[in-house]
C-alpha cells in the first residue's frame, strides 16, 4: 500500500529552514514520505554541514528548485531574494510535483508551506493538492500581518504599509505591545524592501485562506491572548528535537559539537550562552564592545561568532582572545538546542529569533535581549514585558550597547531569582503542553488524523 507524501516548503532562511525540518521529522516518524525542498542555495549548504548524510535520506527527501539569482547574489538581501523567487520558484514548483508524480508511485498528497510562501499554497490549489500552513514564529506576528486591514482603517499605516503614526500598538491585553516602527516590514532593509516584505505580506495574509489547516510553532499558554484573537492558528509546538531523542537537523553551517566537551567542564549554571542567529550583523565598534563586555563579566561564556557577523571581519579587540582563553569560548556554529539543555548554561545573550525564543523558554533558560530586525522587537517584548523571563538592553546616546552595560545586565539578570523562578515555571508550561496530554500534542495528533484521512478522499 503507498503512503502519505508531504511535500514541505519552507522561506528560504535559516530560522525557517530549521522549525519545518523538525515537523518533517516528526511526520517521518509515522511513517510518511516527506520531500523537503530548499532553495538550490540552501540544499547546497544543508547537505555540506549534514554528518549522517543517509540518515537523512533514509527518512527525507531532500531536493531543490531554484531561486532566482544567481549563487553569487547577496541573499540577505530579503527584497531582492523575495523579488527573484516569487519570479521563479511557483513555475519550479509545479514542474517538480509534476515530475514526481509522473515517476513515482507515492504521488504528493499534501502540501505544507511556510507561511511566508503563500504562493506554495496557490500552487497546490491549483493542482488540486491538499494543503496547510506552517507558521514558524509567534502566533503574535501573525495576528499582526492578519490585522493590516485594521491598522490601515486605523491611520497606522497606508495602503503600502508605510507608517503614519509613531505608537504602540497592542491587539490583545495578554499580547506584547510593539512600537510601530517595529512592524516586521517596517523593520527590514531600506524602503524598497519594506515595501516588497509588506506587499508579500498582504499575498500571505491571502493565500492563508486557501490552507486547511494553519499550524504554528508555538505554546497556547505562552500566547493564549494571540491564539484567542485567531483561532484558526492551531499550536504545536514547541518543535524541539529533544522531544523526539534526536538531533536537529536543516542547519547552514557545520555545527562545532567540541563546545559540548568544553560545556561539561564547566559549573553548574555559570556560563553565559551567546548567539545571534543567521542574519545579525554587527559594526567593528558594537562587536568589540560585546566582546569586551563578555571579558568584563569574567563568567564563562560560549559565543557563536559567525564567519559573516561582522561588517569588518571579525576583528576582535587585540589581545582579547589570549586574555580570554580561560573561561571564553568562541565558535563559528554550535548545536543550540543540545547546548541550551545543558546545567551549565546560566543565560542565554539572544536575537530573540522565534526559534531561540521557544528553545531558551524550553530549557528555562533566562535571557539577555539583543534584537537585531523583524519579528526580534515583538519576541523581545514577550521574553521581557508579558513572560518576564529576561531583560533588555539600553543602548548610549550612538546607539551602541557598551561594555559596562553588558557586564551589568549579565550581573543583573543571574541574581533575580524571581526571573529564574519564572523561567522554570514557563519550562514546565511548554514541556506539558508538547506533551502527551498537552494542548499541542492533541492538535498535532489531530493534524496527523486529518492527513491519514487525505488517503481515502
Amino acid at each position: 500500500m503507498s503512503r502519505v507524501h508531504i511535500l514541505a516548503i519552507p522561506y528560504p532562511a535559516q530560522g525557517h529552514v530549521i522549525p519545518l525540518m523538525e515537523l518533517s521529522q516528526r511526520l517521518a516518524k509515522y511513517g510518511f514520505k516527506v520531500t523537503f525542498v530548499n532553495t538550490e542555495y540552501n540544499h547546497k549548504r544543508v547537505l555540506n554541514a549534514l554528518e549522517n548524510k543517509d540518515y537523512v535520506r533514509n527518512h527525507i527527501s531532500l531536493v531543490s528548485i531554484p531561486d532566482g539569482l544567481e549563487p553569487w547574489e547577496d541573499r540577505n538581501d530579503l527584497g531582492k531574494l523575495t523579488e527573484a523567487f516569487l519570479k521563479v520558484m511557483p513555475r519550479k514548483l509545479e514542474e517538480l510535483v509534476d515530475r514526481i508524480n509522473a515517476s513515482e508511485t507515492e504521488k504528493i498528497t499534501c502540501i505544507i508551506a511556510d507561511g511566508s510562501m503563500g504562493w506554495a499554497l496557490q500552487v497546490a490549489k491549483k493542482m488540486k493538492i491538499r494543503r496547510a500552513a506552517f507558521w514558524p514564529a509567534s502566533a503574535a506576528l501573525l495576528s499582526l500581518s492578519l490585522a493590516i486591514p485594521t491598522l490601515i482603517d486605523d491611520g497606522v499605516i497606508d495602503n503600502n504599509g508605510s507608517l503614519l503614526k509613531n505608537q504602540m500598538i497592542r491587539l490583545a491585553p495578554t499580547m506584547p505591545a510593539i512600537k510601530t516602527a517595529d512592524l516586521v516590514w517596517a523593520c527590514i532593509g531600506d524602503l524598497t524592501t519594506q515595501k516588497v516584505i509588506f506587499d508579500v505580506s498582504v499575498a500571505n495574509n491571502r493565500a492563508m485562506k486557501l490552507a486547511d489547516w494553519i499550524i504554528c510553532n508555538s505554546v497556547y499558554e505562552l500566547e493564549h491572548g494571540a491564539f484567542t484573537l485567531s483561532p484558526k492558528i492551531l499550536p504545536i509546538g514547541p518543535l524541539l528535537a529533544s522531544n523526539r531523542l534526536a538531533d536537529s537537523l536543516g542547519y547552514f553551517w557545520l555545527e562545532d559539537s567540541a563546545c559540548l566537551k568544553w560545556l561539561d567542564q564547566q559549573p553548574t549554571k555559570s556560563v553565559i550562552y551567546v548567539a545571534f542567529g543567521s542574519f545579525t550583523i554587527f559594526d567593528k565598534t558594537q562587536f568589540q564592545e560585546l566582546a569586551l563586555g563578555l571579558e568584563l563579566s569574567g563568567r564563562p561564556f560560549l559565543w557563536v561568532v559567525r564567519s559573516d557577523i561582522t561588517t569588518d571581519g571579525n576583528a576582535y579587540p587585540e589581545g582579547f582572545q589570549g586574555r580570554v582563553a580561560t573561561y571564553g569560548k568562541m565558535v563559528t556554529w554550535a548545536p543550540q538546542q543540545k547546548i541550551l539543555s545543558h546545567p551549565s548554561i546560566a543565560c542565554f545573550l539572544s536575537h530573540c529569533g522565534w526559534n531561540s525564543t521557544m528553545e531558551g523558554v524550553a530549557n528555562g533558560v533566562p535571557f539577555l535581549c539583543w534584537p537585531y530586525f523583524a519579528d526580534q522587537f515583538l519576541n523581545e517584548n514577550y521574553i521581557c514585558d508579558i513572560w518576564k523571563v529576561g531583560l533588555k538592553f539600553n543602548r548610549n546616546e550612538s546607539g551602541i550597547i557598551t561594555r559596562d552595560e553588558i557586564k551589568n545586565k549579565v550581573e543583573q539578570v543571574l541574581n533575580d531569582e524571581k526571573i529564574m523562578e519564572r523561567a522554570s515555571k514557563f519550562k514546565e508550561t511548554a514541556n506539558t503542553s508538547g506533551g502527551e496530554d498537552g494542548y499541542s500534542n492533541k492538535n498535532f495528533n489531530n493534524f496527523i488524523e486529518w492527513i491519514l484521512r487525505l488517503k481515502s478522499m
